[in-house]
């Protein structure tokens, strides 16, 4: 009896090894891949949720817009990623003409309006962030300035080597400043004043938020952010006024996707139905995501981040992003040069 009850250990402990062992190869294996332009803090929040509520761990690499899109390019025939997360919509366009997505629409794309998101499946938006204005609130006051309200108000010589700004090949931010005055002004009259404005520039930040704290700290006066960034600024209690033009700005989608030939699709695949419910926007309230839900269903919590008595311009996301790369060129050309 005793021999039989120490055998009967033996064999117990080998079948629960064997079931660890498996076990952990499993959780091995289920790891998903991402790349992401949101900040470290709100893609941290989002990807850690998704692993709470799915047992998958989320390696991800935080980068400008225009980087992500040069490493899809560079990695077209390996992916070293299986999703992008929170990438501007036109971007996504540029990548489908390119080859660098597969189309997938998540389980919970039916809640999402049709304008933020794609009819093939091949992007769908997360979240809505308007262009704006941000300024030092000190640098106006012992200028003796209103915070600017038009496209124009920047061209003030008091601003010459005072403004920050985004870099269009790099940055969402960038282009989407430059879709904005597009909208606004018309594709020949918007690079006619980009030159102007560049007079004022004191530098074109790699990264949209690259110049958020120099001006929050004064060592600019201003420069032309998403509302998430300038927000962010306020809430660290820095003394910055948010302004609109009247002429109107540009509100960019910032969508999610399938990285075309993905090593973990099902996964990819997973994680976009989590993204595209409203348990994943709702985490933009209990986190201090400082953007607008795409989804109507989920309220916008902060006062701030009511856009309806601000112009926004209607922008084709189609023409942006299969344009992408010619008006890049085109800034390149006529106003660096």
């Amino acid at each position: 009896m005793k021999r039989c009850g120490w055998w009967s250990t033996v064999v117990i402990f080998a079948l629960l090894s064997l079931f660890f062992v498996a076990d952990f190869a499993h959780a091995e294996k289920e790891q998903l891949n991402a790349y992401t332009i949101w900040s470290e803090r709100y893609a941290n929040a989002i990807f850690s949720a998704f692993t709470k509520d799915n047992g998958i761990k989320v390696n991800w690499m935080r980068f400008s817009s225009g980087e992500v899109q040069a490493r899809l390019e560079a990695e077209k025939n390996n992916p070293q990623v299986d999703v992008v997360f929170g990438n501007m919509a036109e971007a996504f366009v540029d990548g489908v003409q390119k080859g660098l997505f597969d189309p997938y629409e998540p389980k919970g794309a039916g809640n999402i309006p049709d304008a933020f998101k794609d009819p093939k499946g091949y992007w769908t938006g997360v979240a809505i962030d308007p262009i704006c204005f941000m300024f030092n609130t000190k640098f106006l006051k012992d200028h003796d300035l209103n915070p600017p309200t038009s496209w124009q108000d920047l061209l003030n010589p008091t601003y010459k080597g005072q403004l920050q700004m985004a870099d269009p090949r790099t940055s969402g931010t960038g282009m989407y400043r430059l879709l904005s005055v597009i909208q606004a002004m018309g594709e020949d009259e918007a690079y006619k004043y980009e030159k102007a404005l560049s007079q004022n520039v004191q530098v074109y930040t790699k990264s949209g938020a690259g110049g958020a704290l120099p001006i929050a700290r004064g060592q600019a006066a201003g420069g032309i952010f998403f509302l998430v960034d300038a927000l962010e600024m306020q809430k660290k209690g820095y003394d910055v006024t948010i302004s609109y033009p009247k002429e109107g700005v540009v509100a960019g989608i910032e969508a999610m996707g399938l990285v075309k030939g993905a090593k973990h699709p099902e996964l990819a695949k997973k994680f976009l139905d989590w993204a595209s419910t409203e348990r994943m926007q709702k985490l933009y309230e209990e986190n201090d995501i400082n953007l607008i839900p795409s989804n109507p269903n989920v309220p916008v919590f902060d006062p701030a981040l009511d856009i309806s008595k601000i112009k926004v311009l209607p922008l084709d996301v189609e023409w942006a992003g299969k344009n992408r790369d010619r008006l890049v060129e085109r800034w390149l050309n006529e106003v660096l040069q």
